[in-house]
């Protein structure tokens, strides 16, 4: 069993890594295609944002899916699907091309669901924090990104990025599928009107939230970072790209602390005390912006922060209501791709608008705010044994 568990942990995270590169792929070469196809800012954000945008999104019915199905197959088949639009990006010669293979590419970011889901039914709650914590790792492709991806299009030309994540995402689906195994289904698979019933329950948007905040701005950050280190401060897109990339690694491997933290202590303190650092650092970078040292600290500061944040949201997810991990995992990680979605294209706007991006932090210290005042009104989520649904008569506080 044991050791059951530990391949399913491993391949998923590795699945998850392979899959987030391709989620990531446009960041570190928007500056490229901006020039080849002569973008504007906002167009080039949109770019970027599109695949976070159906990432998002198809995140709840990916979660639910495997909550059904279990998440060998349905892991499986979403890697299989990236080959599809990796092979199109390859050969498009238009913005509006490129655009719709972006959406689609966006199926990648559904995987985040599909892998916590899956690993969290090998696993007892009480390791929930810390392990999911470590699946959570899988965004380390993200860093990934920024490392291969400016060397394979300035080695083979920028096509060949997206033919080499094909071959990468169709073998990781292969060792996937061949050496994991699925937990028994459940005698009775929940409808899609009991694995819904979950939005009944405040918990459930509180913690979206939340998400929206934590891993909205991580995703933000990474895919949007090389293009403030590009226009601020004059880097080249391998300089920017590096320098990204030890954002998303500290973001990354912070996770699992903030898992562990809130596995110990009280994690609705630890979330306070991670939204009142996110409020003063994204005040700093409001004033502070065009100082290049300022900026460094900021950001390394806010990398660990989102990532604690994102650790410590995900300990509590499975406790919302038992059996419907899934669909959870899937409304919470939803609201955490569209908070990185929207950021992207609200600079870019702001940028063409104002000529800086100084607005757009004060945006996220409000945001940071409210999730504060939201943490504090509302109460920690008690797991009980069953709810509604095990017939036992058990409704889950809220």
């Amino acid at each position: 069993m044991e050791k059951e568990r530990m391949k399913a942990l491993l391949l998923s995270t590795l699945a998850m890594t392979v899959s987030f590169i391709i989620w990531s792929v446009f960041s570190p070469i928007a500056g490229q295609i901006q020039k080849l196809f002569a973008l504007s800012t906002l167009e080039k954000s949109i770019l970027i944002a599109a695949p976070v945008l159906l990432g998002s999104i198809m995140r709840i019915p990916m979660g639910i899916l495997t909550d059904r199905h279990g998440g060998r197959s349905v892991f499986t088949l979403t890697m299989l699907f990236l080959l599809i639009p990796l092979v199109a990006a390859g050969s498009a010669n238009s913005y509006a091309w490129l655009l719709a293979c972006a959406l689609f590419i966006g199926m990648a970011g559904t995987t985040f669901a599909i892998s916590l889901t899956f690993v969290s039914r090998w696993y007892p709650p009480q390791r929930q924090g810390f392990i999911l914590g470590i699946a959570g790792l899988g965004n380390l492709g993200g860093a990934g990104a920024n490392f291969l991806v400016p060397s394979i299009s300035a080695n083979f030309g920028l096509p060949w990025v997206f033919y080499s994540m094909a071959a990468a995402i169709g073998m990781t689906a292969i060792v996937f599928y061949v050496f994991t195994t699925d937990l028994p289904k459940p005698a009775e698979p929940k409808t899609l009107r009991q694995s819904l019933s979950v939005l009944r329950y405040k918990t459930t948007w509180q913690l979206s939230v939340y998400y929206f905040l934590t891993f909205g701005g991580f995703v933000a950050f990474s895919v949007y970072l090389p293009t403030f280190l590009s226009e601020l401060f004059g880097l080249n897109a391998m300089d920017a790209g590096m320098k990204t990339a030890v954002f998303v690694l500290l973001a990354t491997l912070i996770r699992p602390a903030g898992g562990y933290w809130a596995d110990r202590y009280d994690a609705k303190l630890v979330l306070s005390i991670i939204f009142v650092g996110i409020m003063i650092s994204a005040l700093g970078l409001a004033f502070t912006i065009e100082n290049y040292v300022s900026f460094n600290i900021l950001c390394l500061i806010l990398s660990l922060l989102l990532g604690l944040g994102n650790g410590a949201v995900f300990k509590l997810v499975p406790q919302v209501s038992s059996g419907n991990t899934g669909a959870v995992t899937g409304i919470v990680g939803a609201a955490g791709g569209v908070g990185g979605f929207f950021p992207p294209i609200v600079l870019g706007f702001i940028k063409d608008m104002t000529g800086h991006y100084n607005i757009g932090f004060v945006f996220m210290m409000l945001f940071a705010l409210i999730c504060l005042i939201l943490n504090h009104l509302g109460s920690r989520p008690r797991r009980k044994q069953n709810y509604r649904e095990s017939h036992k008569g058990l409704e889950l506080t809220t």
